[in-house]
């Protein structure tokens, strides 16, 4: 067990850096578009360039994680993110900054379904809800903490960030490769009758519908983000610095809540449940958003709706674990590229709606969050059995 947790915290660790890397880049991106006189569609086509590159290979990298093992791909995909990270620092031109964008992409796919199979082989059915909310709380923590040292080091210089997030990321993967084990492959949950995973499966009915899920909410969601600060700079005249507390304080009180009550909530009422409740206070305040109308109102339903999307993510990718037996890397992928397309569509559709009323793009998420409630309303967990004990789950 002490072997296991000294394992979860590594690859935590090396997740929590990622994702730091990530953050502490955010206030300084402004800085060099300015400086190369790059205009806002142009940011916009390289945040698509991302996603679209994780997309596309995060079908393939998900078999790999389960062909070539999890370190490997873990390790590999740090490379890849320093290598980002560098090519952005030294960029001068449009076609770096997207070669950069697009190698952000690949180790985006190469990293989370790897560390997802990893935590997966490390935990139990019982155990691996904890873990993975610790995974999303690493996530989240890295992202509150990144801006805030980003800021401090663009004070050296507005490049000296992006040189940090390439430098910790190869400290991340030489840790990953002097301490880091791979783990044995957790046979506690895989069916019977093993199967091949292919694209096949993303229709089989265990994984269809968590799998709409994951791509509808993330539509609508990522509508919501990607506008959020525009919405509250156009409609209330909000400051960088009011911006940044709403993200901020959503974000530490998400992060709590992955780590205090999200292993209680699944317990008690069922990773089903969870996501169908989460979903619906995001629904609620998302619409709320449009009618509220004081900076203490738009503060606590900002706080609050961050807080639905931190605990319903989690959710879906421990019920993928629960159920995906020897296919982790496959539903890992899987996961990756539906969030993906949901992350290139939604901004693209949020922001032809914004620029024809500001709070349209809120109204679409309103619509679409709601329909993946009724999606979960006949969402039930398949029965499955484990290797040694023929086990029945059922939560509803």
């Amino acid at each position: 067990m002490k072997k296991q947790n000294m394992m979860l915290i590594l690859v935590l660790v090396n997740l929590f850096i990622v994702f730091l890397g990530i953050g502490l880049v955010i206030p300084v991106t402004p800085s060099i578009m300015n400086e190369l006189n790059i205009s806002g569609s142009i940011v916009g086509y390289m945040v698509a360039a991302f996603a679209i590159t994780q997309l596309i290979i995060s079908p393939i990298a998900g078999r790999w994680v389960d062909r070539f093992g999890r370190k490997r791909m873990i390790i590999i995909g740090l490379i890849i993110f320093s290598i980002s990270e560098f090519l952005f620092g030294i960029g001068k031109t449009i076609e770096v900054l997207f070669i950069s964008r697009m190698l952000g992409g690949i180790s985006a796919a190469f990293i989370m379904p790897a560390v997802t199979a990893f935590i997966a082989d490390i935990t139990t059915v019982d155990t691996r809800a904890k873990a993975l909310g610790y995974m999303s709380a690493a996530i989240s923590t890295g992202f509150i903490i990144g801006p805030g040292v980003g800021g401090f080091l663009a004070e050296i210089g507005p490049r000296i960030p992006f040189f940090f997030a390439a430098g910790i990321a190869v400290l991340a993967g030489v840790l990953s490769i002097s301490v880091l084990p791979e783990p044995e492959r957790n046979l506690e949950n895989i069916e019977v009758k093993e199967q091949k995973p292919s694209f096949k499966r993303i229709f089989s009915p265990m994984y269809f519908i968590s799998f709409m899920v994951i791509l509808i909410s993330q539509f609508g969601l990522s509508a919501f983000e990607s506008l959020f600060s525009l919405f509250t700079d156009h409609k209330f005249g909000f400051t960088p610095k009011d911006i940044a507390i709403m993200i901020t304080g959503g974000g530490i009180i998400g992060a709590i809540a992955q780590v205090v009550f999200f292993d209680r909530l699944t317990k008690s009422i069922g990773e089903i449940r969870l996501i169908r409740y989460s979903l619906i206070l995001s629904t609620i305040l998302v619409f709320l958003m449009t009618i509220a109308n004081s900076y203490f109102t738009i503060l606590l339903v900002t706080i609050t709706v961050f807080l639905g999307f931190d605990l319903m993510r989690p959710a879906v990718t421990t019920y993928l674990s629960k159920i995906a037996g020897n296919e982790q890397g496959f539903v890992g992928g899987m996961n990756s590229m539906f969030t993906s397309i949901g992350n290139v569509i939604g901004p693209i559709i949020g922001g032809i709606l914004f620029d024809i009323d500001f709070n349209y793009p809120f109204y679409f998420a309103t619509v679409l969050l709601a329909s993946c409630v009724g999606l979960t309303i006949s969402w039930k967990m398949p029965v499955y059995r484990t290797a040694n004990v023929k086990k029945a789950y059922s939560l509803e």
